[in-house]
This record gives structure tokens, sequence and C-alpha cells, in this order.
């Protein structure tokens, strides 16, 4: 039976919207508004240690074109570290505040997290070297700026991705970063407290960083659980034994999150390779050979790390390496 043109548009219709209702559920939510009547960017996590083989094909990273011209972080980097909600005061069974601060305060300038500063902005959708060209990512010494335990009352239980940016976007005005350019070189750690983390954290990520909108312009945040309450699915002893390894998640996973940020400051608009991966991404959880993760001395202590990508690394082919010169 011949269908009537109102079936095929009504039909058409429903196809849409189902094909939008199951996008939406695989994805993250790229268009959501928060709180503060912005608009939440897409999530890049890191995924558990056992959900990870192979996590990044062997193709090199290339560009995206930005959001708004920017791509990486530029210029003088900084690492503003939140302790959100009274559920940290005085509850923080691994130290890892202690952890993290050291980490971020010796970070900066390290041949570690060198390799970021071979990627750019300012250069054409696709590019895989930057050579001289473009703006380039900056590796500067002191990257931490400031720590805030905003501990006056209790973070939400399992906060979702909108409380999240918008402790983001309150971080931005406590630290007085207030204009869209303050914005363009800052990433913001949103640590929750133990058991206090979001749902999917241990099971399905250990961290992962997104961007939203404010009225101070893009702001970029990485979500921190209490790495420790997922024990070896994020970290626990993957590169040392023994009670010294316990903790080795929580730089293995900030690291990576810190140089995803640094080389795709507004996901996914950065650089990625061809499946979506960042330079994180693909080096994640290896733990033999070239690339395995390693401890890296800085001035502020030895830390475990992974490896990060280089497209520039085996003449050009591209691989981890824990070091760039």
């Amino acid at each position: 039976m011949k269908r009537s043109h109102f079936s095929v548009v009504v039909t058409l219709a429903l196809a849409i919207a189902v094909a939008i209702t199951f996008a939406s559920s695989i994805r993250p939510a790229s268009a959501s508004a928060s709180s503060n009547g912005g608009v939440l960017h897409s999530i890049h996590s890191m995924r558990v240690k056992n959900a990870c083989r192979k996590c990044g094909g062997s193709s090199n990273l290339s560009y995206h074109g930005g959001t708004g011209g920017v791509g990486v972080e530029t210029g003088a980097d900084k690492v503003y570290l939140v302790y959100w909600g009274s559920q940290w005061n005085n509850n923080d069974p691994s130290g890892e505040a202690a952890i993290q601060q050291k980490f971020f305060n010796g970070v900066g300038g390290s041949s570690w997290n060198n390799s970021v500063t071979q990627y750019c902005e300012g250069v054409s959708s696709g590019t895989i070297s930057c050579g001289s060209s473009g703006t380039h990512a900056t590796n500067p010494a002191g990257v931490l700026s400031g720590v805030w335990y905003d501990n006056a009352s209790a973070a939400p239980s399992n906060p979702s991705q909108t409380s999240l940016a918008s402790e983001a976007i309150n971080a931005a005005a406590h630290f007085g970063n207030t204009t869209a350019s303050s914005n363009t070189t800052v990433q913001y750690v949103i640590n929750t407290a133990t058991g206090n983390n979001a749902s999917g954290f241990g099971t399905q990520y250990c961290a992962w960083h997104s961007s939203t909108s404010s009225n101070y312009g893009n702001v970029a945040y990485t979500n921190m659980p209490y790495i420790t309450d997922a024990g070896t699915s994020c970290g626990a002893n993957f590169v040392n034994s023994g009670s010294a390894g316990l903790t080795d998640g929580i730089t293995i996973v900030g690291g990576h999150e810190f140089a995803e940020t640094e080389s795709d400051i507004y996901p996914s608009s950065g650089w990625l390779d061809s499946t979506g991966s960042e330079n994180g991404d693909k080096c994640a959880w290896i733990n033999s050979g070239q690339g395995a993760s390693a401890n890296i001395t800085l001035s502020t202590g030895t830390f475990p790390v992974q490896s990060l990508w280089s497209n520039a690394f085996n003449s050009n082919a591209g691989g981890c390496v824990i070091s760039y010169p």
C-alpha cells in the first residue's frame, strides 16, 4: 500500500528522534546547559586499567582546529587544585592532596612534560607536524598557581558533570580568572573526597577532563576522583610494589589528565588521533617495553607517571615517550 506523505514525514521524524536519543546515550553531554547557563563540552576520560588494551592506535595526533582558535595551552600555564566539599575535612587517608601538590609544584619544566611543546594552535586542521608554525604549547616551571579547600559545605554525593563544571566556574571566580583570555592557559582540577566520587569511577574511568562555557569564557577542568579508592583499577602498584606503590595512580592519572589538557584544552578540538585518542590515552597502562610507565625525579620528589605520545618520536613515526628533549 502506498504510504501518504504525512506518514513518511512522521516515520522519518521518529527515526531521527530515536537516533538522537541513542547518540546522546553513548556520548558525553556536549550541549547540556550547566547551572549558570553555560554549555558543557565533551568529556575525555582515562579508562580503567582492565578496560584498556592498546588504548590508542599507531596513528599520529593531528590538529582539530581549536575552539575559537584555542587548541593548546600556551604561555604561562596554570594549574589550580580544588578540594571540593567538607568531606575533605580531616579526611585524606592516602595523603592524596600532599602528593598531588608536590607533583604539580615540580612537573612544570620537566623533560617528561616537554613532549607537549611539539603541538600548537594557529595552524590548519589536519596538521601533524607544527615545525616552526603556529603558537606552540608550553612547558613552564611553576604551573601550580593556587590551592583552594572549598569546604564550607558538603559537595554533592556522586557529583554530576553539571555540578563539577559549576565548581570549576566557582574556582575561576575564586582565583580571579574572570575574563575569557585568562582561562585560555588555565586548568582547574576538581578533587572529590574519598567515597564521594562521580558515578563510573573505578569501573569505567579513572578521571576525565572537559570544559564548559561561562561568563568567564571557556573553562577547562578535570574531574579528579579520590584515586586510591579504585585500587589497582586506577594504578595502585602499577609502577612500585608494596605499600610505596599504593598511591602510584595519583600522579599516573593526574599527569595523564594534565598533559591531555595542555594539548587539547577544550576537548575535542586540539590534538587527537584518528580514533579520538589524546596524547595520554595512546600511552595509558603500558607496563613494559617502549613507553612503559616509570618513576621520574622532579625537584619536589620522585613520582610514577605514564608516558605521553610524541609525533616526533622514531623519525616522525610516533610513539610513547617518558622524556622529550
